[in-house]
């Protein structure tokens, strides 16, 4: 997917803006990276990756997207949206299912996942010897993507 820089992932007011593929810094697995940008102002709103690897670590506690959005952007669902915006990109990567994950008390990025269409599956509890649960994360809510149901 070298071609990223010259795609358009853009919903009107959301624009995805390619930044780099590398190694995910923390879960090692090839990753794209992404800022969120409103396209009137250009303003930076947060950042999204997606993760290409997968991974037992990945599948059960990081997750294969990433997002942040910035606290001043918060309430306008640019994590959904940006969600949805990768989705062509994870498809033509041949994920068929993604994974999202985040804190259970993360209302925010639990009501971003399931604003994406993703359904949640379960919390689980993240091993000691887990970085994930070093930093002081020690259960993920499990949320499943599927890439293959219409409108995903």
């Amino acid at each position: 997917m070298d071609d990223l820089a010259f795609v358009r992932l853009e919903d009107g007011e959301l624009r995805l803006e390619f930044v780099k593929f590398a190694p995910h810094p923390v879960h090692k697995v090839p990753t794209y990276f992404f800022r969120m940008v409103h396209v009137q102002t250009g303003e930076e709103l947060g950042g999204i990756n997606l993760r290409a690897g997968s991974t037992a670590h990945i599948e059960l506690y990081a997750g294969h997207i990433g997002y942040s959005v910035y606290p001043a952007y918060r309430g306008h669902r640019y994590a959904a949206r940006s969600v949805r915006l990768l989705a062509p990109i994870a498809r033509q990567l041949q994920f068929e299912v993604l994974w999202i994950t985040c804190d259970p008390e993360n209302a925010g990025s639990r009501r971003s996942a399931e604003l994406a269409g993703a359904e949640f599956v379960e919390i689980v509890d993240v091993p000691e010897n887990c970085i994930i649960h070093r930093s002081g994360h020690r259960r993920k809510c499990r949320y499943r993507l599927d890439l293959r149901s219409p409108g995903a």
